[in-house]
């Protein structure tokens, strides 16, 4: 089962949905912003991706910018922001097992699609 982070607006997402479905994968769609993650959610993403949570962060986005930009923010505040806005969040982000890719660009998606799930 593979699980994506989605956002259908988004052509990025669009893009890694549509290789989910021509790979003819089992999917579990997860619309983050319809159903915003928990805190605990968000941390078990970000271990998966292996990245701390300010690289997690859309810093194109509005809120960002008017809200975060400048502050140096904590891995939990980080987190806690998500949940509190979780179109910071970037995306999509493709999970299979215990690893997960930004699918940004989209052959992150096929190099996580391409390995064995542990």
């Amino acid at each position: 089962m593979i699980t994506i982070w989605h956002n259908n607006r988004c052509s990025k997402s669009r893009d890694s949905l549509n290789l989910l479905h021509e790979k003819n994968e089992s999917i579990e769609l997860f619309e983050y912003l319809k159903t915003p993650p928990t805190f605990d959610q968000i941390c078990d993403v970000l271990q998966k991706l292996n990245i701390p949570a300010v690289e997690l962060v859309r810093k194109n986005e509005e809120v960002f910018k008017t809200t975060f930009k400048d502050k140096k923010l904590t891995e939990k505040e980080w987190i806690q922001a998500f949940v509190e806005y979780p179109v910071l969040i970037e995306r999509p982000i493709v999970i299979k097992g215990n690893r997960a890719v930004i699918g940004r660009p989209i052959e992150n998606v096929i190099e996580l699609l391409s390995t064995e799930t542990k």
